[in-house]
């Protein structure tokens, strides 16, 4: 009885202090905060389930929750190919800008998702963890890398986002 309070104390904790933190980083990654928001809770939901806290709770979060995203995204890309096929239409690969695009702010949150969607998906998944504020070891725990080669790897991520970015710089 006694561990099993523990552990649900352990859980409501470290819910407290990183499903915000969880969810933003989502929520950069697919662009769709209602998405986000069901992929971050069924991360901790399958935590929960499982009853024990693993060695780097953090990491194991990002983890089922990258997992779970790459499922979602897979039944989406079939689903929209699916009804394509059943339209008789081809799909679009990529949707419509946003119709407010001539505000700044919308302009720029265009612009680096664009540069982000261009970024190999591990340079991406880097770039939007560290912006959360994840360290080098929960990095290369969640994304399965040699800790050593976390910063190189952050370096190069930097440089080709700013390299997809300068288009944009340029234009404005």
């Amino acid at each position: 009885m006694v561990a099993a309070s523990s552990f649900e104390a352990a859980f409501a904790a470290l819910f407290d202090a990183h499903f915000r933190r969880l969810f933003r980083y989502l929520d950069r990654l697919s662009g769709e905060p209602d998405l986000a928001a069901d992929l971050a809770q069924e991360a901790f939901v399958r935590l929960y389930r499982r009853g024990a806290m693993p060695d780097v709770p953090q990491a194991w979060l990002v983890t089922v929750a990258l997992n779970l995203f790459r499922n979602a995204r897979a039944s989406r890309s079939r689903r929209r190919s699916l009804l394509g096929v059943v339209r008789g239409e081809l799909t679009q690969a990529d949707p419509a800008p946003a119709p407010d695009a001539a505000l700044l702010a919308s302009e720029e949150r265009s612009a680096v998702r664009a540069a982000l969607d261009r970024l190999p998906e591990r340079d991406r998944r880097l770039l939007l963890l560290r912006a959360e504020g994840y360290s080098y070891r929960e990095l290369a725990a969640a994304l399965r890398l040699n800790e050593a080669s976390v910063g190189v790897l952050l370096a190069r991520a930097r440089r080709a986002f700013r390299a997809h970015c300068e288009g944009w710089i340029d234009a404005s």
